[in-house]
């Protein structure tokens, strides 16, 4: 985690008047960080997804409900703060429409999201040489608005 996130992490766990969570993380949302996460700032994306393999390749802990986050900008600034609620482990090709529709990009249809997921997982994934399969196992998380840093 870089300075700034520490400072707002606990500059907000200090306005909160309790004690602050012992982890969190910090991270940039796919190919367009400023668009998704002002998704997320709006309360339109309230899910976001990535595949398994990548967690594995990079020895990440996977996600979990009660996990926080800090949400990144283009520039690693940053710009909000999000709770995980839900995760599930699921392959691509049976993601529901709801969860698509709560990842909130593009015109929210589950259409829209099959196909951009598609092309972007092709794309990372054959930078690891591997290939895009639409069985991949995908880590689903639905998470809240937890803090909006400079409302």
């Amino acid at each position: 985690m870089n300075k700034a996130s520490q400072i707002y992490w606990d500059e907000f766990w200090k306005s909160q008047g309790q004690e602050k969570p012992k982890s969190v993380s910090s991270w940039q949302f796919g190919d367009h960080p400023d668009y998704l996460a002002k998704l997320v700032i709006d309360g339109i994306k309230t899910a976001t997804c990535s595949g398994l393999v990548f967690y594995e390749i990079e020895n990440e802990p996977l996600p979990s409900a009660g996990n926080y986050s800090i949400i990144l900008n283009s520039r690693d600034e940053p710009v909000a703060i999000i709770k995980t609620v839900d995760v599930k482990i699921m392959p691509m090709n049976e993601v529901t429409e709801d969860f698509a529709i709560a990842e909130g990009e593009g015109d929210r249809t589950y259409q829209y999201w099959k196909e951009t997921h598609k092309k972007f997982f092709t794309k990372e994934l054959s930078r690891v040489g591997l290939e895009f399969s639409e069985d991949m196992l995908l880590v689903c998380e639905r998470f809240k608005l937890v803090d909006v840093r400079n409302k």
